[in-house]
Protein backbone atom coordinates (compact mmCIF):
# COMPACT_ATOMS: atom_id res chain seq x y z
CA UNK A 1 0.00 0.00 0.00
CA UNK A 2 2.77 2.43 0.49
CA UNK A 3 4.00 1.60 -2.67
CA UNK A 4 1.25 3.10 -4.26
CA UNK A 5 1.01 6.52 -1.96
CA UNK A 6 5.13 6.86 -2.75
CA UNK A 7 4.28 6.37 -6.60
CA UNK A 8 1.34 8.51 -6.29
CA UNK A 9 3.65 11.07 -4.83
CA UNK A 10 6.40 10.76 -7.23
CA UNK A 11 3.49 11.08 -10.00
CA UNK A 12 2.28 14.65 -8.69
CA UNK A 13 5.88 15.74 -8.13
CA UNK A 14 7.42 15.21 -11.19
CA UNK A 15 3.70 16.70 -12.97
CA UNK A 16 3.97 19.74 -10.96
CA UNK A 17 7.60 20.94 -11.19
CA UNK A 18 7.55 20.04 -14.71
CA UNK A 19 5.98 23.05 -15.45
CA UNK A 20 8.40 25.10 -13.72
CA UNK A 21 11.49 22.75 -14.65
CA UNK A 22 11.29 23.98 -18.37
CA UNK A 23 10.80 27.69 -17.24
CA UNK A 24 13.20 29.98 -16.83
CA UNK A 25 13.95 28.97 -13.06
CA UNK A 26 14.44 25.28 -12.90
CA UNK A 27 12.56 24.94 -9.77
CA UNK A 28 13.04 21.72 -8.06
CA UNK A 29 10.78 20.24 -5.32
CA UNK A 30 13.43 21.73 -2.60
CA UNK A 31 13.50 25.09 -4.09
CA UNK A 32 9.93 25.36 -3.59
CA UNK A 33 9.18 23.94 -0.34
CA UNK A 34 12.12 27.37 0.72
CA UNK A 35 9.75 29.74 -1.35
CA UNK A 36 6.61 28.39 0.31
CA UNK A 37 8.32 28.20 3.67
CA UNK A 38 9.20 32.26 3.05
CA UNK A 39 5.92 33.05 1.41
CA UNK A 40 3.73 31.30 4.46
CA UNK A 41 6.61 33.31 7.11
CA UNK A 42 7.81 36.55 5.49
CA UNK A 43 10.26 38.41 6.66
CA UNK A 44 11.69 34.47 8.76
CA UNK A 45 15.02 33.97 9.02
CA UNK A 46 16.91 30.62 7.34
CA UNK A 47 17.80 29.93 10.90
CA UNK A 48 13.68 29.60 11.44
CA UNK A 49 13.75 27.88 8.42
CA UNK A 50 16.04 25.14 9.60
CA UNK A 51 14.50 24.91 12.65
CA UNK A 52 11.08 24.73 10.92
CA UNK A 53 12.04 22.14 8.38
CA UNK A 54 15.23 20.38 10.18
CA UNK A 55 16.83 20.36 7.50
CA UNK A 56 20.61 20.61 7.63
CA UNK A 57 21.95 24.45 7.56
CA UNK A 58 24.49 24.13 4.68
CA UNK A 59 22.15 22.34 2.16
CA UNK A 60 19.41 25.10 3.02
CA UNK A 61 21.94 28.23 2.92
CA UNK A 62 22.97 26.54 -0.31
CA UNK A 63 19.55 26.50 -1.52
CA UNK A 64 18.54 30.00 0.17
CA UNK A 65 21.62 31.37 -2.27
CA UNK A 66 20.33 29.96 -5.34
CA UNK A 67 16.90 31.75 -4.60
CA UNK A 68 18.66 35.02 -3.93
CA UNK A 69 20.82 34.65 -7.05
CA UNK A 70 17.82 33.90 -9.16
CA UNK A 71 15.68 37.35 -7.77
CA UNK A 72 13.57 34.47 -6.22
CA UNK A 73 13.96 35.98 -2.71
CA UNK A 74 15.38 39.07 -1.45
CA UNK A 75 17.29 39.67 1.99
CA UNK A 76 16.86 42.30 4.09
CA UNK A 77 19.29 43.13 7.67
CA UNK A 78 18.07 43.26 10.73
CA UNK A 79 18.16 46.42 12.02
CA UNK A 80 18.76 44.86 15.67
CA UNK A 81 21.89 42.51 14.63
CA UNK A 82 22.84 43.30 11.06
CA UNK A 83 24.13 39.64 10.98
CA UNK A 84 20.72 38.01 10.61
CA UNK A 85 18.36 38.85 7.29
CA UNK A 86 14.58 38.31 6.88
CA UNK A 87 14.07 36.75 3.25
CA UNK A 88 11.15 37.95 1.64
CA UNK A 89 9.52 36.24 -1.60
CA UNK A 90 10.36 38.76 -4.23
CA UNK A 91 7.55 40.13 -7.14
CA UNK A 92 8.89 36.79 -9.25
CA UNK A 93 9.51 34.29 -6.67
CA UNK A 94 5.40 34.84 -5.26
CA UNK A 95 4.77 34.55 -9.00
CA UNK A 96 6.76 31.14 -9.14
CA UNK A 97 4.53 30.03 -5.89
CA UNK A 98 1.04 31.19 -7.73
CA UNK A 99 2.04 29.28 -10.88
CA UNK A 100 2.52 26.25 -8.63
CA UNK A 101 -0.52 26.32 -6.34
CA UNK A 102 -2.52 26.83 -9.61
CA UNK A 103 -0.68 23.49 -10.61
CA UNK A 104 -1.15 22.01 -7.44
CA UNK A 105 -4.96 22.78 -8.23
CA UNK A 106 -4.91 21.48 -11.37
CA UNK A 107 -3.26 18.24 -10.67
CA UNK A 108 -5.47 17.97 -7.17
CA UNK A 109 -8.64 17.77 -9.24
CA UNK A 110 -7.32 15.32 -12.11
CA UNK A 111 -6.12 13.20 -9.30
CA UNK A 112 -10.00 12.82 -8.30
CA UNK A 113 -11.82 13.03 -11.26
CA UNK A 114 -14.83 10.88 -11.83
CA UNK A 115 -14.85 10.68 -7.97
CA UNK A 116 -18.13 12.05 -6.29
CA UNK A 117 -18.04 13.99 -3.57
CA UNK A 118 -18.57 11.03 -1.05
CA UNK A 119 -15.72 9.22 -2.88
CA UNK A 120 -13.34 12.40 -2.59
CA UNK A 121 -14.24 12.36 1.25
CA UNK A 122 -13.54 8.64 2.26
CA UNK A 123 -10.56 8.91 0.49
CA UNK A 124 -9.39 11.77 2.63
CA UNK A 125 -10.40 10.60 5.72
CA UNK A 126 -8.50 7.08 5.05
CA UNK A 127 -5.40 9.12 4.24
CA UNK A 128 -6.19 10.73 7.53
CA UNK A 129 -6.02 7.52 9.72
CA UNK A 130 -3.42 6.30 7.74
CA UNK A 131 -1.17 9.61 8.69
CA UNK A 132 -2.44 9.46 12.29
CA UNK A 133 -1.54 5.43 12.65
CA UNK A 134 1.92 6.60 11.45
CA UNK A 135 1.98 9.74 13.83
CA UNK A 136 1.06 7.28 16.61
CA UNK A 137 3.93 4.43 15.73
CA UNK A 138 6.38 2.98 17.88
CA UNK A 139 9.88 4.52 16.22
CA UNK A 140 11.55 1.38 16.60
CA UNK A 141 10.40 -1.01 13.87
Amino acid sequence: MLDIVHTVMHQVRSLQYRVLRDGPHDITHMDSRVLGYFGRHPGATQSELAAFSGRDKAQLARLVKGLRDRGLLQATADQADRRNVHLHLTAEGEAVQAALRQQAQRLGEKAVAGFSDEDRARLAGLLRRVQANLDAADPAP
